[in-house]
């Protein structure tokens, strides 16, 4: 996710002080990305040394910062320049799966299962919020598609997974004892 360029685009629309620039990154993506007032204002210092924004002096001294024609420049070739869809990310979730094939400790279906209910449980709370969301909120529809899309793949993907277990004819493991603790042995 680009904080760069989303915090140009909200200056796009007029100055901002560090503060107003942080709530309104959180009103247009619903909350689900908190934004650091500390990232804003890092940020906004990399944009300013790089010469997309710059900064005046607002009310009671407060820093007041506007985009530059260059900041309007990048802001349009970014929203013009398809995303990157090349090198994969490090996923957690894949590498917790690859790591647990080998575990003589962990039974990597137990994974499979654990993500599937916590994906699930995100699908239904994406729902309830698309279902009560404002209709005139178009950026909200947007993020709620996204965010309910994904999590469907993310669930196909670990269906898949546990497909592909199965087939192999992988044996469950066991889990291996847990060192006995104090408490147990009393």
């Amino acid at each position: 996710m680009s904080v760069q360029m989303s915090l140009l685009a909200i200056l796009a629309d007029g100055p901002g002080y560090g503060l107003q620039l942080k709530n309104e990154f959180e009103s247009r993506t619903g909350a689900v990305w908190a934004l650091n007032v500390g990232q804003v204002y890092t940020t906004l210092s990399r944009l300013e040394r790089d010469g997309l924004v710059e900064q005046h002096d607002g009310e009671g001294g407060e820093k007041l910062y506007s985009i530059t024609a260059a900041g309007r420049g990048r802001l349009r070739r970014w929203f013009s320049t398809p995303s990157p869809n090349g090198t994969p990310t490090r996923d957690e979730l894949v590498l917790k799966i690859v790591m647990s094939l080998d575990s003589d400790e962990i039974d990597s279906r137990d994974v499979l299962q654990a993500e599937r209910k916590a994906a699930v449980r995100a699908l239904q709370e994406y729902t309830f919020l698309k279902r009560n969301a404002d209709e005139s909120d178009l950026g909200w529809y947007f993020l709620l598609d996204s965010l309910i899309f994904k999590t469907e793949a993310r669930v196909r993907w670990l269906d898949a997974c546990e497909e592909r277990l199965t087939r192999k004819g992988a044996p469950r493991k066991r889990a291996a004892a847990q060192p006995e603790t104090e408490e147990v042995r009393r």
